[in-house]
């Protein structure tokens, strides 16, 4: 019988249990919410008093939440104090929408966009936005195909009108515009983005910076744009900047983005920094072993060095070896060339659909002391990389792994993905159908 009766904290209001003075408006919000028998039970012979916490007034008041309604992005938890006191409290849950209800899938997406009219169309679908300089400055502010009438001239109001648009619902990760900078100077602009979308909604991206640092990062931008030394090759504390970074900024109160993560080697230390979000970049992996396998198998079926030749070419293209290195000896070309093919698994199945990364990240976050982080799926591409990605997040080994995903991509790409061929066939036959036709 008792399985079959529904309770909320609604039930318990009685001559015995009431609501706080001047709460009722807050209270009410949350108090449909349904609890167990066992915990109806319990707060029945425990509380006197139900009311709300600062914090949850705070978040209703700042962004301005209709009436009797509690905000995307948040879960609803419950705290006893010692004087018979229930508070409700919002706790920040990307998982959630509004009313404490959880999302209509586990898997969270995302937009990697800075456009407003972009974010517009798929604001009620996503529980973040991802953006860095590039995709503000290049493919928003400075573009004017995107940035009609020049209406935007700043990253602030870029940001403001995309916190807007978006509402409490969604977090917002954005990029510091310059990861050598003075700390101060970082802190600072972190410090700026809170005020900026709320502490409630703000995710600072801070960059893996490898051995640039802020003085040889002018190689970057100037002459060839190249870079003087291998990407492996450099100083501790250049390598490990990023990771300073996210962790003071963490230890500061900030969530964390952690970008840049291109190779499964790169995550375990990332973890140190306490981030909430770690990334696996996914298109430039799969685009380049794809490269790099297919001349390994036409010098292995010919034995012709201009396909060695192709892939040192490549290799100072793409940063794996410096500028300086073009004339590196054929051999270690091939053996750095074979090391990365087993590495990622481009022969089996673990890694032969490119997402060799995504499956280590997962278990390594499986395995990770941080319940509250979660892995950004990103940079994707072409027809394979999505329909790969949703057949992976099937399988059986990361069931248990959906709820710390986010799949991030350009809205137009996910916007494709909706649809297939059948569509259209039988959008013409309803649609003739309707008009009196056939």
């Amino acid at each position: 019988m008792e399985n079959n009766i529904k309770f909320n904290l609604q039930s318990l209001i009685s001559d015995k249990i009431k609501i706080m003075d001047k709460q009722e408006e807050y209270v009410k919000r949350a108090i449909q919410k349904p609890i167990n028998f066992e915990e109806y039970q319990f707060l029945s012979s425990t509380i006197e008093y139900i009311g709300v916490t600062r914090k949850f007034m705070s978040i209703i008041d700042y962004f301005k939440v209709p009436e009797g309604e509690t905000p995307a992005g948040f879960r609803i938890e419950y705290l006893i104090r010692e004087q018979k006191l229930l508070f409700i409290e919002l706790v920040r849950d990307i998982s959630y929408d509004k009313n404490g209800i959880k999302r209509a899938t586990k898997i969270i997406f995302s937009a990697d966009s800075a456009n407003p009219y972009e974010v517009e169309p798929i604001k009620g679908l996503i529980g973040n936005l991802t953006c860095n300089p590039g995709i503000v400055y290049d493919l928003f502010i400075n573009n004017p195909e995107a940035n009609i009438g020049n209406k935007f001239r700043t990253r602030n109001e870029v940001m403001s009108e995309i916190g807007n648009i978006l509402g409490p619902g969604c977090d917002i990760s954005v990029e510091v515009n310059n990861p050598f900078a003075d700390v101060n100077q970082i802190l600072e602009e972190a410090e700026e983005f809170k005020e900026l979308l709320s502490e409630y909604r703000v995710v600072i991206k801070i960059p893996h910076t490898g051995p640039v640092n802020g003085e040889n990062v002018a190689q970057l931008l100037s002459g060839g744009k190249k870079f003087s030394q291998r990407y492996n090759q450099g100083h501790t504390k250049d390598f490990l900047r990023g990771h300073n970074l996210a962790l003071m900024l963490q230890e500061k109160g900030f969530r964390i983005n952690f970008t840049l993560m291109f190779e499964p080697y790169q995550t375990a230390l990332a973890l140190q920094a306490k981030p909430y979000f770690i990334n696996s970049f996914i298109r430039h992996r799969m685009i380049q072993g794809t490269y790099v396998k297919g001349m390994l198998d036409a010098y292995n079926a010919t034995n012709n060095e201009e396909f060695l030749k192709n892939i040192r070419s490549y290799f100072v293209e793409k940063d794996y070896l410096a500028e300086q290195e073009d004339k590196l000896d054929l051999l270690a070309v091939k053996v750095m060339a074979d090391e990365m093919i087993k590495y990622r698994s481009f022969n089996d199945h673990e890694g032969m659909d490119g997402l060799d990364s995504v499956r280590h990240n997962l278990r390594m976050l499986r395995n990770s002391n941080l319940p509250d982080t979660r892995l950004i799926i990103c940079s994707m591409e072409g027809s394979r990389n999505y329909p790969e990605l949703d057949k992976l997040l099937t399988e059986k080994e990361f069931m248990d792994m959906t709820d710390k995903i986010v799949i991030t991509a350009e809205p137009q790409y996910l916007a494709r993905f909706t649809s297939c061929n059948q569509v259209i066939s039988y959008q013409r036959r309803f649609m003739n159908a309707a008009n009196g036709g056939k």
